[in-house]
């Protein structure tokens, strides 16, 4: 059986290898990089900077710990070059596995001829005709441009250009408040630029538990990032000081002077040449529409990731691609999709997995919740991160953890557990039956759980 993936993102090389385990011949189509927008220009190379701004800004806070250091500076040339280091790195690692696993690996564009027939196109012109038996679309996103006056200006970047700044802007306006908007707000501002979100909903990372996402904004707010929610961008101009971002809200304009401008606003599926038509596929609203099963409407084909829209993160297309491949090869795949986690990587680090508070309540659950504030965790103390807490949806009428919630230090690690807890569907009281290790981090979670019935050993009554 011949299995043609095209993107060699998280979505289409895990798909790949895993179609290589089952013995299939696979060929993988990438017109760039391996690893797709998440490891070129999207997760990795933003989680690098986000750390180095991360050790910067603490460092200068190091004589609170007993450590004293003279001068600390921020070197951004080398920022970069070890973020472009530990990219090829794991670019060549995957390739590496690839090979390994048998995978062909072909450059360059691939478009459909009919329901069975690739053709790839390279850099160069050359062409090359692949047949296949199944395929599968994982041709990922790239990022959203808004039709704004003035979004076409050189000052005005997306995602993408800011990756790779050779210099820290004095000062940055970024267009939405959302994962991308914040985890770049968090980098820049730390940097030492002058930061300003501006966010059309009502609140910033729309999608998380607002209890959790508050303590980011209050961080924010402490730091010197100025957030606007609420508020609509007219237009984008030319001024004295560089740019300026006019705005509009509650019937009142203003205007914020800025020398980048992020656009921050999503992505949107890149499905635009693959000649989708020519195998008879059908789309909605600029994705490839699919069944449980990642199979669309002709049955040998399938599409994973952001091609087909919806839940854009990588740990999600490399799920959607083990059970696509599962799927072809007639096998029943086990991964529940109720346990993908949501993370953020700004401090306080954000993480949920399940439903929020409010989608519980809207789906007529007896809601219980259980909170805990890391301001009262040891670990939490020991490491100067005390923003944040840990919330648990519980179902009241039978315990079983619906959501968990967390925002303070390893919230993105942590969130494991309760992804775990989801799959099994486990109740709150198991939880709080298993020992957690002391002292660490991970106690929040379990007395957040006893506060479900508020038996919290350390919060007073």
């Amino acid at each position: 059986m011949k299995i043609v993936i095209i993107g060699g993102g998280p979505g289409g090389y895990v798909a790949a290898i895993r179609a290589a385990q089952l013995n299939a011949e696979v060929v993988l189509v990438e017109k760039e990089r391996l690893g797709g927008t998440c490891l070129n220009k999207g997760c990795i190379p933003a989680k690098v900077l986000l750390h180095a701004s991360g050790e910067f800004a603490a460092a200068k806070n190091f004589e609170s710990y007993g450590i004293k250091i003279k001068g600390v500076e921020l070197d951004w040339p080398e920022i970069q070059r070890r973020k472009s280091e530990i990219v090829d790195k794991q670019v060549k690692g995957i390739q590496s596995l690839l090979i390994n696993n048998n995978v062909v690996i072909i450059k360059g564009e691939g478009s459909f001829l009919n329901k069975n027939q690739l053709k790839v196109k390279d850099k160069a012109g050359s062409e090359t005709l692949v047949d296949f038996d199944y395929a599968i679309i994982a041709s990922g996103s790239k990022p959203v441009f808004i039709p704004i006056p003035g979004a076409e200006l050189p000052e005005v970047i997306t995602s993408d250009e800011a990756l790779n700044l050779t210099e820290i802007p004095s000062t940055m306006v970024i267009i939405g408040g959302g994962v991308i908007g914040c985890e770049f707000a968090e980098v820049f501002n730390a940097a030492g630029c002058k930061v300003t979100i501006i966010e059309m909903l009502p609140n910033i990372i729309a999608n998380m538990d607002r209890d959790i996402v508050s303590t980011l904004r209050d961080k924010f707010y402490k730091t010197g990032v100025e957030v606007y929610t609420d508020t609509k961008v007219l237009s984008i101009t030319k001024s004295k000081d560089g740019l300026a971002v006019n705005t509009e809200s509650a019937g009142s304009n203003r205007s914020f002077s800025a020398d980048k401008v992020l656009l921050a606003i999503g992505r949107r599926p890149v499905i635009d040449n693959l000649a989708l038509e020519n195998a008879g596929l059908v789309t909605k609203g600029g994705a490839i529409l699919v069944n449980k099963n990642m199979q669309t409407n002709v049955p040998n084909i399938y599409a994973i990731g952001d091609a087909r829209g919806g839940v854009m993160l990588a740990h999600a297309a490399s799920s959607e691609g083990i059970v696509a491949v599962e799927s072809i090869m007639k096998i029943k795949s086990n991964i529940d999709f109720k346990t993908i986690p949501y993370c953020v990587y700004t401090k306080p680090e954000l993480a949920g997995v399940g439903l929020t508070e409010e989608q519980a309540r809207g789906k007529g659950y007896d809601v219980k919740v259980g909170l805990f504030p890391m301001s009262i965790n040891g670990k939490a103390m020991i490491e100067d991160e005390q923003e944040g807490l840990v919330k648990y949806i519980t179902d009241g009428a039978t315990g079983e953890v619906l959501g968990l919630h967390i925002s303070g230090p390893s919230a993105t690690e942590l969130i494991a557990e309760g992804a775990l807890a989801l799959r099994l569907e486990a109740t709150i009281d198991e939880i709080t039956s298993t020992i957690h290790a002391h002292p660490t981090v991970a106690e929040a979670l379990h007395e957040a759980a006893h506060a479900v019935y508020k038996k919290a050993i350390h919060i007073p009554k």
